[in-house]
């Protein structure tokens, strides 16, 4: 037997196989039986020879779905956000944040001792990144707002700056001529430094009245054309990395040797309760006084890895239940339920805010949609719980190891560029058939997917385009997106992570997540990678 190459023009597959997948959805188990379906996802492919020897082999995913694949008014798109791509840190009347302060004072926790003050220079260069975006056949284009950029002291009484306004305008007003839909994130973890010295940012419900005022400013200078915004990103994100491990910004942790400040068991409860509060805040601001006017909607980021049993017990699928929880639905639950998940309540106990009822009734239903960034996936398992243990971290509270290794050394997926990145296309498609299920079916944005591959100064520039493992990745994710849609997930749009390489936080620029390179010792100068090219076949089939 021996391997048949085929061609991606050829022709498609369909398979009517009785394999079941499964998600966790209140202790039972969905199968899906005979589902006529396209699929890029790899094909063992047998072609029998003349000696009669047999062998199997995978076939690379190849470009199989295609823009129709996707329902009509689907959209599509790539990502970024401000510290990472914009530099000019300290032009244009920007203030600084707590990322600027974080990478200026502890280089050590930055891979290559870097910052974001000159990154991808779109403060200057965000014409060429439109064109980009419209030569790709792109739809949107998500982007975060600077807010120490448009309130360099974090507070309206610190004063606004008209150069931060003009700037985003400039770049919304270059979007839509060229036929792309501005998808707008108002927080994407930079604090202004001012408010992180006043009062201690998001550990302080102060930041709830000055984070409503910044967004009021935002509804108001930008709304009369952006009409999708997104008030957070990734609130678990900042809140664990920031305060639990303290790898991130403002680099606060209990636990690590290398902070001397935190609470790694009480903060991060603390400033995801107060990020809930101000995304709320900002939704029943835009409802009551924009929304009428300027016809636009309102939602939220959230992240996830899809949680799989490390075996098939009953213990290690609640023990995966439990993690959705711990990660997931810290947020979906008081979004949908207005309160936190029961587990999260028995478990952290005391150390877990509560709610009023008036903010409980104002968190319900505060989103028009849900965004969701997966990249990844990891092996469920259960560690003894103990009513007795000292509370030591928010990681530790979910009583749950998560592994990227089975108990026999079989990997979840294959390794990327980056050590928590796994590939496991399937974990897309069962997350959201899990939001569906678990969560009102509510309507959603992929707002980021992609991977990463480490920066190498050995491979020339066009050995450095060619990437293939990208290319592969898009191709299984979207393949399982576009499943998830014909078994009615209300998915609505898809962005990638990222439009370009850029300053990837405490890996700094040693790892690239772009469909576009940057050369960062040539002046930011873009090129296109190969898998911004299939995305452009992908877009125009």
């Amino acid at each position: 037997m021996a391997l048949i190459t085929i061609p991606s023009s050829s022709f498609y597959f369909t398979t009517a196989s009785k394999q079941e997948f499964s998600f966790i959805n209140n202790g039972k188990r969905l199968s899906l039986v005979g589902i006529q379906r396209r699929t890029c996802s790899p094909l063992v492919c047998k072609k029998s020879s003349n000696n009669g020897d047999s062998k199997k082999s995978k076939v690379e995913p190849q470009v199989l779905l295609g823009r129709k694949s996707f329902p009509s008014g689907f959209t599509f798109g790539a990502s970024s956000s401000a510290y990472q791509v914009e530099g000019g840190a300290s032009e244009g009347g920007r203030g600084p944040c707590i990322w600027d302060t974080f990478a200026l004072q502890h280089p050590e926790k930055i891979q290559d001792r870097s910052s974001g003050s000159v990154a991808c220079d779109s403060f200057r260069k965000y014409e060429e990144d439109v064109k980009l975006l419209k030569d790709a056949g792109m739809d949107a284009y998500r982007f975060s707002i600077s807010w120490s950029r448009i309130l360099p002291k974090g507070s309206i009484k610190g004063g606004i700056n008209h150069e931060g306004i003009a700037y985003y305008n400039n770049l919304i007003n270059e979007l839509i001529q060229n036929g792309i839909k501005p998808f707008v994130t108002i927080f994407h973890w930079d604090v202004p430094q001012a408010l992180e010295d006043e009062y201690g940012g998001f550990l302080n419900r102060r930041i709830l009245d000055d984070f409503k005022d910044y967004c009021e400013v935002c509804f108001r200078e930008f709304g009369d054309r952006v009409k999708h915004w997104i008030t957070l990103n990734e609130p678990w994100t900042f809140s664990s990395y920031g305060y639990d491990t303290g790898v991130f910004a403002p680099g606060r942790s209990s636990i690590s040797g290398n902070c001397s400040l935190g609470d790694s068991a009480r903060e991060p409860y603390i400033v995801s309760h107060n990020l809930i509060l101000a995304h709320a805040l900002a939704v029943k601001l835009y409802r009551e006084k924009f929304q009428d006017t300027q016809k636009g909607e309102v939602g939220i980021t959230l992240v996830s890895h899809w949680m799989t049993p490390i075996t098939n017990s009953v213990q290690n699928e609640q023990t995966a239940e439990r993690a959705l929880k711990f990660m997931f639905g810290w947020y979906m639950d008081p979004l949908v339920h207005g309160d936190y998940p029961f587990i999260m309540k028995a478990l952290v106990r005391e150390r877990l805010p509560c709610f009023t009822e008036e903010e409980s009734e104002m968190i319900k239903g505060s989103y028009d949609f849900i965004g969701i960034n997966y990249y990844t996936a990891r092996y469920a398992y259960s560690l003894p719980l103990s009513s007795n243990d000292r509370p030591i971290s928010y990681n530790a509270d979910s009583y749950v190891d998560l592994r990227v290794s089975k108990l026999d050394g079989g990997l979840i997926g294959e390794p990327s560029g980056s050590n928590w990145l796994f590939v496991y296309p399937d974990g897309i498609r069962d997350l959201l058939l899990y939001t569906k299920n678990k969560y009102n079916d509510p309507v959603i944005y992929i707002t980021e997917n992609g991977t990463s591959e480490l920066d190498s100064e050995t491979l020339s520039l066009q050995e450095a385009l060619d990437d293939k493992k990208r290319v592969n990745y898009y191709a299984l994710h979207l393949s399982k997106v576009e499943e998830a849609i014909r078994l009615g997930v209300n998915v609505k749009g898809y962005f990638a992570w990222s439009l370009m390489d850029n300053y990837e936080w405490a890996d700094g620029y040693t790892m690239r997540f772009g469909l576009t390179y940057i050369d960062y010792k040539d002046g930011s100068k873009r090129y296109p990678k190969a898998s911004l090219q299939w995305f452009t076949k992908f877009l125009k089939s």
